[in-house]
């Protein structure tokens, strides 16, 4: 199967779900396999439909991670498959993203220059790194991560679009795995990909209110390759790498990097 036809057959099918995608079978510098059926990745669950539900139930979920902020989560809760247990770990007090409010409007009310979105999701993934609630959010991720050990029972973490506070959840996770890091970027960027139809539709609402604004909101809806630079810039900055960020910083043991590498890998 070509990188391609590989990177299709993750994103899941859903009726109203964007961006909903399986992280198993991506191979470690080791040569062992991520599981599959055993850790999800997504935009919001709001909007499912009881087929969705019942999908990602036969699917085996049983942990909703949402990274999303209260207010967020007020305006659009999680519709979660039943017997799946919710939990809450807002990255930001508030969404930085910007992703809720484009979806409550095609142009939003943003608290910066609206022309300007590119730089902002710069800052945004530099506050992703060094913001004690993120750090503390992602922390409390990989002990529900540590929890998953039965066969077959399905971690979902998501926030609002799936790509930014869900991108690094993956980075972190993947990583840890010892998944080489092209990988893991080649993963972060598929969103762009299972979000193609979703990002065209409000880009083309956009351009019909106010054509200044598409680039930006481009740059809102989806990921970039610098984004991801962005956070690793602050991760050196702060840590000198990945590897020290997530046992310093989010305080992974090497126990528990261990038994996640037993959960996860095949």
């Amino acid at each position: 199967m070509d990188r391609a036809t590989e990177s299709a057959r993750r994103i899941l099918d859903l009726e109203a779900g964007i961006n909903f995608r399986e992280l198993g079978g991506y191979q470690t510098t080791s040569g062992k396999l991520v599981k599959y059926h055993k850790v999800l990745r997504s935009a919001g669950l709001g909007d499912l439909t009881n087929n969705d539900i019942t999908y990602l139930k036969d699917y085996g979920v049983k942990t909703d991670v949402d990274f999303r902020s209260s207010d967020e989560i007020t305006k659009k809760p999680d519709r979660v498959p039943s017997g799946a247990k919710y939990v809450s770990l807002p990255v930001f007090s508030e969404d930085q993203t910007e992703a809720s409010k484009i979806q409550d409007r095609v142009v939003p009310e943003i608290d910066f220059d609206p022309h300007d979105g590119y730089n902002h999701m710069l800052e945004v993934y530099r506050n992703m790194i060094v913001e004690d609630q993120a750090r503390g959010a992602y922390r409390k991720f990989f002990d529900e991560l540590l929890g998953n050990e039965k066969d077959n029972n399905v971690v979902l973490f998501h926030c609002t679009a799936g790509k930014d506070r869900t991108g690094m959840g993956a980075v972190f996770f993947l990583y840890t795995l010892g998944v080489p890091l092209p990988t893991i970027k080649e993963d972060y960027l598929l969103t762009n990909t299972a979000s193609k139809v979703y990002v065209a539709n409000v880009l083309k609402q956009v351009e019909a209110k106010d054509p200044t604004l598409v680039e930006s909101i481009r740059a809102l809806l989806t990921v970039n390759e610098n984004y991801l630079n962005a956070a690793q810039k602050a991760i050196e900055e702060t840590s000198g790498s990945l590897a020290n960020y997530i046992r310093t910083d989010l305080k992974v043991s090497d126990n528990e990097v261990s038994d996640l590498k037993k959960i996860y890998l095949a």
